[in-house]
This record gives C-alpha cells, structure tokens and sequence, in this order.
C-alpha cells in the first residue's frame, strides 16, 4: 500500500527528497511547489481526454482510457524517477487531488524498486495550506519609505545583520512601479507567487520579527495574499525619509543602460497620471537621456501615490527616519535599534 504523508510531512521530507510533480504540463506550468519535478502521467491535451471520457461515459471508461495512454511511457516514468534520487531511491510523489494519478504512479515506482510516497489530498491540499498560513500572526515590521530610497538593498543590510526578511519583489520579479518590470524575469502568476512566498514563510522563526517592504496588495501582476496584506497594514512602519536628490542619483544609476524604449513604453503607461505636460517634458528628457530630469518629473507622482497610501494607515503605527546619506548598512542599524526599542 502506497504511503501517504500530510502536507507538513511532505514538505519535510521534500527537504531532503525529490518532488514529482505527476499533474499535466499545463497545470505544473501554472503553479507548482517550489523544486518540484515535471514527469507528468498525462500530457495537456491526453489529460483532457480523460476528463471528457470521464464525464461522458464515468470512471471505468475513463480508466481505460487512461491506461490505454500510459501504458508505453511506464518505462519512462521509472528511468526518469531512478535519476533523481539514485542513492536513496527514494522519491515523493503529487497530483491534483492526492488520487489515482500520485497513487497509481507511486505504486509503479514502489514495484521497480523504489520508496515513493504521495501527499494526502494532493496540491489542492498543499494549497489550502499555503493560504491559510499567511493567516498566522507573526510579529511583522514594515519598511517604509518613497520610491528611490533604496529599501531593497536596506532590506538587505538587514538580513545581513541577521534579522528576517521577505523580499516581496525579488519573489514577484517586479519593483513595484510602471518601470518594475524591466530588466526582471517574467513575473509568476499570483499561485506561484503564493507558493513561494509560503516557501519563505515556513522557513522563517515565527517568534522573531520579520521585515518586509511596504506595498500594494499588488506587485506587478502579482498579488499578496490578503490574510498577509492585512497583517502588513496594522504593523508598525519604519519610514525612511530620503531626500529627493538622493534618490533621483539612487535612480539614474539603477535605470542607466536598460533598454531605452522599455524605459518610453514605461513612462508612456503613466500618461494620465502625470499629465500630458508632464509626460511630454518626461519623454523629452529620455530622447536626450536626461535621465535624472525623467525621475524628478516621476517622482512627484509617485511621491504623492506614497504618500497618499500611508496616511490610510494608523499615524500611530508610522515612526519617520530622516536619512541624509545613501547608506544602507547605517540605516539598517539604526532601524535595529528603533525595533529593539519597541
């Protein structure tokens, strides 16, 4: 009999084993647990047609169906299973609804001589998990501060001086901004994003404050899970307050050398936020790549959009930093020392 594991135990264990991801190729593509393996029993368009045969014609039809389509590939599956793990030979397995496909996959590894176990209820289980654990309370503090401070590299500073964070950005490729996506990697779609995050998550001490970049709910395409936004809104805010020369200089150096008309279609997208004017004087300084012009006109919008964003907040929960110097390493331990304060 095919040994099953909870979702706590699988992720354990996928510590130190190999995940077989059996869904179809659509299904992994769209969101997966983050390490796991592709070795799918039905490919997209094999997968539909037992569905279709299920739905027509019940179970048993569909079975065969199923078998027919898998019967050559058995071979395949285990060569393929061997090679991930061929010290051990142990491997974990998942499909949709912890099923037949894990369990008739695990009990093929199992005769050939493998150790293979499936997780109980599937993906569909692991994702309520993810869901449900941004829900737990964890002592949370928010980085704060306008756009060109530097707090991605504060964030980072802090890590260094061995404090917890989450980069909310590099798990989403976006930096928040109608110009975050250039020069990232395509964006995850929000479940795998989830699923990512809830990597982080589970490997944190949920006893010791963690600190994360102050955002909106959305990143890009991407959108933090609400049980965590609303954990994000009532923490405590350390914003950093940069001067805006520091930041424009913070800007220019970031944004020099990216492909130029990803920079135009960027600035073009915020057209109706800034104003013809604006736009027209922000697209005039990038045809004479007067780049720091681009971010002071920017700047001004996106500074009142901060703005505006943290005064919803309790006033009481917002303590201001003022930062004269671009120095990430020195803001980073003062804001230590304010949170060993609280």
């Amino acid at each position: 009999m095919v040994h099953q594991l909870s979702v706590e135990e699988f992720l354990d264990k996928a510590q130190t084993f190999p995940v077989i991801d059996v869904r179809s190729p659509g299904e992994y593509d769209h969101a997966h647990i983050p390490g796991a393996i592709s070795i799918p029993l039905f490919d997209n368009d094999e997968r539909a047609q037992v569905g279709t045969k299920y739905k027509n014609a019940g179970k048993d039809a569909a079975v065969l169906v199923g078998l027919d389509l898998v019967g050559p590939k058995l071979a395949g599956f285990v060569k393929q299973s061997k090679k991930l793990n061929p010290q051990t030979k142990e491997v974990l397995v998942h499909c949709w609804r912890g099923g037949m496909r894990s369990g008739s996959f695990a009990w093929l590894l199992d005769t050939a001589g493998l150790t293979a176990s499936t997780l109980a209820g599937g993906y569909k289980a692991y994702r309520n998990t993810v869901l449900a654990a941004f829900a737990e309370p964890r002592p949370l503090l928010i980085l704060g501060g306008k756009t060109g401070s530097g707090k991605t590299d504060i964030l980072k500073a802090l890590a260094q001086a061995g404090e917890q964070i989450i980069d909310l950005e590099a798990l989403a490729h976006h930096k928040g901004s109608t110009y975050g996506a250039i020069g990232q990697a395509a964006q995850p779609a929000t479940e795998q994003f989830e699923n990512v995050l809830f990597e982080k998550w589970r490997q944190l001490n949920p006893n010791r404050r963690i600190w994360l970049e102050d955002e909106s709910r959305n990143i890009g395409s991407c959108f933090i899970p609400m049980a965590l936004w609303q954990q994000m809104r009532a923490a405590q805010v350390a914003f950093v307050d940069m001067p805006k020369e520091i930041r424009i200089c913070r800007l220019v150096s970031e944004y020099t050398g990216i492909d130029h008309d990803l920079l135009i279609a960027a600035t073009e997208r915020i057209r109706k936020r800034l104003g013809g004017k604006v736009t027209k004087e922000a697209l005039d300084a990038l045809a004479h790549h007067d780049y720091a012009t681009v971010a002071d006109l920017t700047l001004d919008y996106y500074d009142k959009a901060y703005l505006h964003g943290l005064a919803q907040r309790d006033s009481t929960t917002v303590h201001s930093f003022s930062v004269q110097t671009n120095n990430p390493a020195e803001t980073a331990r003062q804001l230590i020392s304010w949170a060993n304060s609280l």
